[in-house]
């Protein structure tokens, strides 16, 4: 087992950052974290990604690299060391969309509509062919948690409507996604220009799919509740600036919505079970409410009945039955 305390001290010192102040940041999902430095009046963050628990740094490189050069405000890269999953990125502050919302409600509009020009921009130019294909085969297969952790159920019919409907209805070339595009993975940068003010983080599983994935991540947030009159304001905003047919787009925003919240509820119980964060089990009702709304969707009403028929409502018997198997969490 190699000793990460000293391989970051390592890192640090040859960095130039060995004397730095350290602090610990939150984390997310994954098995990264984080640590804020402080040195000469100057900060930068640390992201320990550790290798032997699954993660890898290059695919963060990669994608930095490219929104970069597309003029996005994305971490600059300062240091790296992919071997032992070290980078050493660009501070680019604390102002998370999700935390000034709540200080600052009246910000709430153009923080959002600030965030959907970013997807508007995004989208005009084409994805990176290395990018997995989020196609409809795929996000059926990618719905497998469900089954797995929230309940156990013979997946095949579900999967196969769903596949059949994201077939029908989300053909459309595909763009870049950010994947987690959501309010705690979006900074406010108001020193900044344009689309510039919006910081991105955690987008190192950036995939290329439909375009309204991503505005989908946004809106139909499994961590805040955004106001309903938020949500159709945004979807007009981007309908409107792209020329897309607003029937079709709105129709593929349904039935994405509840692939990404079918797949959201399987990733939140494994999230307890496997990992030891129970805190997500706390997270489903609003998913579920999510997925139960989507799905009325007149598109969507032969997956509305199997959903029904194949999964129970998370009810406090089913949630707590979830928390009993959740595992001790890790050390860090």
């Amino acid at each position: 087992m190699p000793d990460r305390p000293a391989l970051i001290n390592r890192f640090l010192a040859d960095s130039g950052w060995g004397d730095a102040a350290r602090s610990h940041l939150a984390g997310d999902a994954s098995n990264r974290s984080y640590q804020r430095l402080q040195m000469n009046g100057e900060t930068a963050v640390l992201m320990d990604a550790p290798p032997d628990r699954g993660e890898d740094t290059r695919p963060f490189v990669t994608i930095t690299n490219h929104l970069l050069s597309l003029g996005f405000s994305a971490p600059r890269i300062l240091a790296q060391d992919a071997e032992n999953g070290f980078l050493l990125i660009e501070d680019l502050g604390d102002a998370l969309f999700a935390k000034l919302i709540q200080t600052s409600p009246e910000m709430e509009q153009p923080l959002y509509s600030a965030a959907t020009d970013v997807l508007i921009k995004l989208h005009q130019s084409p994805p990176p062919d290395h990018l997995l294909d989020y196609n409809p085969a795929v996000m059926a297969d990618y719905i497998a948690p469900l089954f797995e952790w929230y309940h156990p159920a013979d997946a095949t019919p579900l999967q196969q409507e769903l596949q059949t409907v994201l077939t029908k209805y989300c053909t459309v070339p595909p763009v870049m996604s950010l994947r987690d595009y959501h309010a705690e993975n979006l900074l406010w940068l108001p020193d900044r220009d344009g689309t510039k003010r919006v910081g991105l983080l955690d987008y190192q599983d950036a995939i290329k799919t439909h375009p309204a994935y991503d505005l989908v991540s946004l809106l139909k947030d499994a961590r805040r509740d955004v106001p309903a009159a938020t949500e159709a304001a945004m979807i007009t905003r981007y309908i409107t600036a792209t020329g897309v047919d607003p029937e079709t787009f709105r129709t593929a925003y349904a039935v994405l919505g509840v692939q990404r919240n079918l797949r959201i509820l399987g990733i939140f119980a494994s999230l307890c079970i496997n990992a030891g964060k129970p805190h997500y089990i706390n997270l489903i009702p609003r998913v579920w409410a999510q997925l139960t709304e989507m799905l009325t969707h007149p598109a969507l009403t032969t997956l509305q009945t199997l959903v029904q028929d194949t999964l129970p409502e998370p009810s406090p018997d089913h949630l707590q039955r979830l928390k009993s198997q959740c595992a001790k969490p890790r050390m860090p």
